[in-house]
């Protein structure tokens, strides 16, 4: 799936999916990843069944427990751009014409 043609609903189902598929891929059950990561199975179940029912805290929770939170980190890493770049992409602030009195 590409995620850049994605609607937020298929982002999250395919989350939750891939998660799932970590957990069985390690041999945990819901309850003992739930456990590990310090969430109740209900809120585990939600993130891999319906993700958008989920916090960001329980996810990240779960990406730990699951030894994964290396794979963030490219999530927000900070694009570097030349300054020939941001030239290029400067676009002039333009204004609105000011309304004469009448």
């Amino acid at each position: 799936m590409d995620f850049k043609l994605a609607t937020s609903a298929e982002i999250l189902e395919q989350l939750g999916s891939r998660l799932r598929e970590q957990r069985l891929l390690q041999g945990l059950a819901q309850q003992d990843l739930a456990a590990m990561a310090g969430v109740s199975r209900g809120a585990l179940r939600n993130l891999e069944l319906n993700s958008g029912a989920s916090s960001l805290e329980t996810l990240v929770r779960v990406v730990q427990a699951l030894g994964l939170a290396g794979e963030l980190q490219p999530l927000f890493a900070l694009q570097r751009r030349s300054i020939a770049e941001l030239e290029r992409t400067r676009t002039l602030r333009q204004r609105a014409p000011r309304r004469r009195p009448v």
